[in-house]
């Protein structure tokens, strides 16, 4: 039952209670509300159903409900209107354990009352049984003498439209909403790790093989003009046959085939689909309903982070950069379309991702377009300038072949943009063996690059003690006091260095000198030690301090689970002319912008957190979205207002003060 607003504030709601995203009122906030409320927003941005047509908790007689209602557009909310049903239950807890997904034969005992009301309500063709975790699709087959219910891989759209085993259109594909394409990448991961019984990193490897499938279909029938070719497909029913399974391997094989010929810098050429038909069958149905190309940066970003961070945490000093950290240094150093821009500490390639979700919401404010309303010839405009700005202008290195790989995978998802991610060991460039090295000196050479954005490994506990690599670094020599308050080099080497230290005389250095720009996540220890005083006088000598952000611990403990305090320090480097002019006449003080992070929208636990007033009363406000879907064959522009909770995340406003700096700096 819907609890109406008993607060005279119209903009708050009290704890325990969550907005109905169908009809706006304030409703318990119980595991199997957030359920529905995942789905009713799936069902209304992914399948274009309107909020008019829809009721939550519709009685069809006696204690029996439908925890989602759905009827015929436009008509009356009876029974004899309703078009399908939906059930939810609570999401299981599984943690971050793999949940085995179950078949149909398996779910029948939950899918008995779904059934049950499918068979009861004759207008009902639909039926929809989840838990937040498995989706079980049921399409009413009405014979003469029976009803069945049998399973499908999906629902048709609101319009009715789906593919069939001989048409398949972009029609039939929609834009994947953020939350539902994390769920989408769990189940096919969790799908091949517990129902195959492979290992976390193998599953992953053949969960990857098939997004880039994925992905090459989608860019071939782009390039072709012909959206109707496409081979990334299952039918409504194809899973669940023998030869239906075996005509998608057949399909998918074909296209794998094409991937390794037309990525040879990513695969050996020897990597197989091992996946049974089954599996393969459940994994394409899955992905084929999403059109990733047109599916926002930033939501196949964080999908994509969710399934690596099963198989990455913290090995060698790897970690995470969580979201909101990234796309703040990213929008802080504000690269420009004619500017290089480099991660020599790349991991999977978050920042260069972020970097691409920047320049694509860059180029379509200079379009004035919006993601999701914009027509084909505009789409295709933005996203061609996209490839080709990641072809000239973006880098990453790592010494770590899975994450080169996980990271070239990451951009391909992200647009098609490849960019270059080199094999080097960034702190011993330019000297090294690793693959790619050759390339990078020619690519990227020391003092080349406009700007960096990284977060490279730190820790005491990884230190760096390679002499041939300590004696290209000053700041891996001792430092003393001089007689004017500065420091000298003594020219005695240490035996070891932590990674972070070289790192930031290695990002100093790769940047042009007078104009290179810097964004780097460093441990607190190194900006406020009394033993690292020489490391931020000589950060001082080299550089212009331009901001620092002081990050809360659950900045990096919810994602990466690493409880540590670190900041953002962002510099300019230094050309030789003002460092001579400043040994002669000192440094003239400078404004330098600085910030503390409270809260970054979630806690420790990785719970979001949102916006309260003073009596603990969660905040909302009305937010708008323009989006295009299909209704009688044509796309239509909707507008859809809801009110929505305000994430409690200071990161954004401290982006939003810097630009006000900047722009007070520069008159």
């Amino acid at each position: 039952m819907s609890k109406q607003k008993d607060s005279p504030a119209e903009n708050t709601i009290p704890a325990g209670y969550t907005l109905d995203y169908v009809s706006g009122n304030q409703v318990k906030e119980t595991k199997k509300e957030l359920v529905r409320q995942r789905i009713v927003r799936a069902l209304i941005h992914e399948y274009g159903f309107s909020p008019e047509d829809m009721v939550n908790d519709f009685a069809i007689g006696g204690r029996k409900k439908v925890d989602v209602a759905i009827f015929h557009h436009g008509k009356d909310h009876t029974i004899e209107n309703l078009g399908r049903a939906v059930l939810c239950r609570p999401e299981p807890n599984v943690g971050k354990h793999a949940a085995r997904i179950r078949d149909f034969e398996q779910a029948a005992d939950d899918l008995d009352d779904l059934e049950s009301i499918m068979r009861d309500i004759e207008a009902i063709k639909y039926g929809l049984w989840t838990n937040g975790l498995e989706f079980f699709f049921l399409e009413k087959e009405q014979k003469r003498f029976e009803t069945k219910c049998n399973p499908i891989g999906d629902w048709p759209m609101a319009e009715e439209s789906v593919g069939t085993k001989e048409v398949i259109s972009d029609a039939h594909t929609r834009v994947a909403d953020q939350e539902m394409l994390k769920i989408t990448f769990r189940r096919c991961h969790n799908y091949i790790h517990g129902n195959e019984g492979m290992p976390k990193d193998a599953a992953f490897w053949q969960f990857l093989y098939l997004i880039f499938c994925k992905m090459h279909d989608e860019n071939l029938r782009a390039k072709q003009r012909q959206a109707w070719k496409c081979r990334f497909w299952a039918g409504p029913k194809e899973q669940f046959e023998i030869e239906g399974r075996k005509a998608i391997r057949k399909r998918i094989e074909e296209l794998f085939a094409e991937v390794k010929k037309q990525f040879k810098n990513i695969f050996r050429g020897n990597e197989e689909i091992s996946l049974s038909d089954r599996a393969l069958a459940f994994i394409v149905s899955e992905l084929a309903k999403y059109d990733f190309t047109r599916t926002d940066v930033d939501a196949k970003g964080v999908a994509y982070q969710e399934l690596v961070g099963v198989n990455l945490r913290g090995d060698r000093g790897q970690y995470f950069t969580p979201r909101g950290v990234v796309k703040l240094v990213v929008e802080m150093l504000a690269p420009k379309e004619n500017e290089t821009l480099l991660d020599p500490a790349c991991g999977t390639g978050g920042f260069l991702v972020a970097t691409l979700g920047y320049m694509l919401k860059k180029f379509r404010e200079e379009q004035e377009t919006q993601p999701g309303n914009e027509n084909t010839s505009e789409f295709l405009t933005v996203h061609e300038r996209l490839k080709e700005y990641a072809a000239t202008n973006t880098f990453g290195a790592d010494f770590d072949q899975f994450l080169i790989r996980a990271s070239q995978m990451n951009m391909v998802l992200a647009g098609d943009g490849r960019g270059h991610i080199y094999n080097i060991n960034s702190l011993e460039f330019p000297l090294g063996h690793l693959d790619d090295l050759q390339i990078a000196k020619k690519e990227i050479p020391l003092g080349s690059v406009d700007i960096i954005a990284t977060n490279p490994p730190f820790g005491s506990d990884i230190p760096i003690t390679d002499k041939h690599i300590l004696e290209q670094y000053e700041l891996a020599h001792s430092w003393e006091r001089d007689d004017e308050g500065g420091f000298r080099n003594t020219g005695r080497m240490q035996g070891s260095v932590s990674p972070e230290i070289l790192f930031v005389e290695r990002c100093i250095r790769w940047i042009k000198p007078g104009t290179g720009r810097l964004g780097i996540v460093l441990p607190d220890g190194l900006l406020g030690n009394p033993a690292a005083e020489y490391i931020r006088w000589w950060i001082m000598r080299e550089t212009q301090v331009l901001a620092s952000i002081d990050l809360p611990v659950e900045a990096f403990i919810a994602e990466a689970n690493v409880n540590i305090l670190t900041s953002l320090l962002f510099l300019r480097r230094k050309s030789d002319e003002e460092k001579k002019r400043e040994a002669l006449g000192g440094v003239e003080e400078y404004p330098v912008f600085m910030a503390v992070a409270d809260k970054v929208g979630f806690d420790r636990r990785g719970n979001k957190l949102y916006k309260r007033t003073p009596d603990g009363e969660e905040i909302v406000e009305p937010r708008t979205s323009v989006e295009r879907i299909r209704i009688s064959g044509r796309f239509v522009e909707r507008t859809l207002t809801r009110s929505e909770k305000i994430e409690d995340n200071d990161l954004p406003v401290i982006a939003e003060k810097y630009r006000a700096f900047l722009k007070e700096q520069n008159g």
